[in-house]
């Protein structure tokens, strides 16, 4: 082996999970690489070319608020932006961008290229390198080594993945790039677990052969909007999209050519995404649907290639084009991208502290969807925090965890390392508890100050969240402190408002906690002040659902008494008398951090958790 360079910490994989990790570490101020198998690789998008969503938006704008790069590559690369779930209410509200995927992945390389403290290189990394029991760098398959004082796999779907269409499969990576080779069944030479999972991606078809005027326009929202808190809401909108629907005719096609599926005929093993499912799972579990949506979307401004979401597939190509063509504005379609299925090698997430440090292997992380998760979306977020928590490691800092009631992050990471997966994980708004507080709206005012404190957020940002803050400040008090009386004018202008007259004195936040009330209505019919976009907005949510987030804060209050009560390292789950089986070996395993995160564990019991509560409790007073 040839030593080339020492870092203070090595990136593998410059996928969406491997560029947060590999910024976040530089801009720490650590010696970090990152490397990729190709540099066409750096963020690029091989599902569907866009960022957000129900609960992925969420996960960005908190990766925004830490000081993360994705929210800014998303607003600065997107053709079409939409606001979704607004009939459901702000928990769920969710933003939803497409993106040029040309131009997000030229953007964030040229991003790592100009970072201070960051080489972008491109490797195949074969191997691992431990001594006396912690990871220390890495070996390529040129017989290159780097050495390093901490490791972050951020693998993808690369690990010995297999490309499957119909009855063809070969080695191959996503889009068409090379997949990696050996990596993974090194480590399992050093002990390391490995599930297999499996994912797929629909046709790309040519937009000059398809007919728009048989399909439904999906055009932009008309209200501006923007991922990151840094950035001024602009109109995104310069593509649309179509909306059409599978029919009964293409239903029969994929049912009578079923046993050529790949994984009805017995040739995928992987575990596939139950939220993702293929077309032919669709028609085959919901055999009651008559027709399923399918959105039509541009992969970006150069290109002719569109994006068919929601007919991911492995079929053979001659049933691929059958079933296409029997959609709706698809009669000629021309694919210029077969769909494909493809199998992959990934680690056991149950490895793991909540710090993504493999609790076995000091020294090596793992963030992404070689984690077991899918979506850029979750991938980022945990590459953000596997990098923090390398670089605090490196300095002998406190891990930076965050809690479930704290970000969705928090939520990602703790169901990843205590739960587990059986199948690729994605983010919903429905998996956390504290949906109510942990909006997307409100992502810059529950973690840019952790981000400030970490050092991953700037002076010019920290002033410009100061400012946004007293602005929200300013709004609520205003609303809270205002006085109305039931005056003629002022109930006059209740009524042509649509809610009732006042019968004594009241303040602003009472009038607007009326459903019938928004704030916009209070200026125009009370003559309120106007204020920025953004704390008006925050504003009305926090009246609005003021009672709500108080039940929610109380539950937070009292989930935290169990997170705060921390869990002794050395402990010997396996000799504690009192605790069930099957308990001991589960928390000897995934080795929880707080008496909160054993709780969460599946197959430990509540008596299991008031014996180890005594535990602890004894241990203090030792």
């Amino acid at each position: 082996m040839y030593r080339i360079d020492t870092y203070d910490v090595i990136v593998v994989g410059a996928g969406h999970a491997g560029c947060e990790a590999a910024l976040a570490s530089a801009r720490l101020g650590c010696k970090t690489l990152l490397t990729t198998i190709s540099l066409d690789n750096v963020a690029m998008m091989p599902c569907n070319p866009a960022i957000g969503g129900p609960g992925k938006s969420h996960l960005v704008k908190e990766i925004d608020a830490l000081g993360g790069e994705m929210g800014l590559a998303a607003d600065a690369t997107a053709i079409q932006m939409r606001m979704l779930n607004l009939s459901k209410g702000p928990a769920v509200y969710s933003l939803r961008a497409q993106s040029d995927k040309g131009a997000y992945h030229r953007y964030m390389k040229s991003v790592i290229e100009y970072t201070k403290n960051l080489d972008l290189k491109q490797v195949q990394v074969m191997d691992i390198i431990v001594e006396d029991g912690h990871c220390v760098g890495i070996t390529t398959e040129l017989h290159e080594e780097y050495r390093a004082k901490a490791v972050i796999l951020c693998t993808g779907t690369y690990l010995d993945s297999t490309i499957i269409i119909g009855d063809t499969m070969y080695s191959g990576g996503p889009n068409g790039m090379r997949p990696s080779v050996g990596l993974s069944e090194n480590l399992k030479k050093h002990g390391i677990d490995i599930l297999r999972f499996k994912t797929g991606t629909p046709s790309r078809v040519d937009r000059r052969t398809l007919h728009f005027d048989k399909m439904i326009l999906e055009e932009g929202d008309p209200n501006h909007h923007a991922f990151s808190f840094m950035n001024h809401r602009e109109d995104k909108n310069i593509r649309n999209c179509w909306l059409t629907y599978t029919n009964e005719s293409t239903h029969k096609i994929i049912r009578d050519n079923i046993m050529r599926a790949p994984k009805y005929a017995g040739k995928i093993h992987g575990v596939g995404a139950r939220y993702c499912p293929s077309i032919e799972d669709k028609v085959i579990r919901f055999a009651d649907k008559n027709r399923h949506q399918l959105f039509v979307e541009p992969e970006g401004t150069d290109t002719t290639e569109m994006y068919v979401q929601g007919m991911s597939t492995s079929m053979p190509i001659d049933v691929q084009y059958a079933f296409l063509r029997t959609i709706p504005g698809f009669e000629d379609v021309q694919m210029m991208r077969p769909a494909y299925a493809i199998e992959y090698d990934l680690l056991d997430p149950l490895q793991l502290y909540p710090t993504l440090e493999l609790i076995k292997l000091p020294g090596l992380y793992s963030a992404g969807q070689s984690n077991g998760t899918s979506g850029y979306e979750e991938a980022a977020a945990q590459g953000l925090m596997a990098g923090i928590n390398a670089v605090r490691k490196i300095r002998g800092q406190a891990p930076f965890i965050l809690a479930r009631h704290e970000a969705y992050i928090g939520t990602l990471i703790d169901d990843l390392v205590t739960k587990g997966t059986n199948e690729p994980y994605r983010m919903m708004t429905s998996r956390s508890e504290y949906r109510l507080i942990l909006r997307q709206d409100n992502a810059d005012l529950r973690l840019t100050q952790k981000g400030y404190d970490i050092g991953l957020v700037s002076k010019a940002r920290y002033s410009h969240f100061l400012e946004r803050k007293r602005k929200y400040e300013e709004a609520l008090a205003y609303i809270r402190n205002i006085r109305f009386t039931p005056k003629e004018a002022i109930n006059t202008a209740l009524k042509e408002m649509g809610t009732a007259p006042l019968t004594g004195g009241t303040s602003g936040d009472q009038i607007l906690k009326r459903p019938e009330v928004t704030y916009d209505q209070m200026i125009t019919y009370l003559h309120c002040p106007s204020f920025d976009a953004e704390a008006m907005e925050e504003m009305e949510i926090t009246v609005k659902y003021e009672g709500y987030i108080a039940r929610q804060e109380e539950l937070i209050r009292k989930a935290a008494r169990m997170e705060n009560e921390k869990i002794p390292e050395d402990i010997d789950y396996l000799h504690m008398e009192g605790i069930s089986t099957e308990a001991a070996q589960k928390l000897d395993k995934i080795k929880p951090l707080s008496l909160g995160q054993a709780a969460r564990i599946s197959g430990v019991s509540p008596a299991d958790i008031t014996v180890l509560m005594v535990y602890i409790k004894q241990h203090k007073g030792e």
